[in-house]
């Protein structure tokens, strides 16, 4: 879905209802803007999350023992706290 959003002479724009609704934005929130070679692509911040989830696992196979509790785990573990 494409949508024409106008930007305002002050830097605002609106994102329509129907968007908001399906995004879980009906009482207001957060977006985050990354901007790419093609254009600017604007999430939420479970979506924000879910795609550093999604990159992490790239470089992790998905295994548990390589996330940064496992890591930190260990480090107390090698130090005996």
């Amino acid at each position: 879905m494409t949508l024409q959003i106008n930007i305002t002479p002050n830097g605002r724009m609106s994102l329509p209802v129907d968007v908001r609704k399906r995004l879980g934005l009906t009482n207001g929130g957060a977006v985050y803007l990354d901007e790419t070679e093609d254009g600017v692509v604007l999430r939420t911040a479970s979506q924000a999350v879910a795609r550093a989830q999604a990159l992490a696992a790239q470089y992790t196979g998905g295994n548990p023992d390589a996330s940064v509790d496992a890591f930190l785990q260990r480090r107390r573990e090698d130090s005996g706290e």
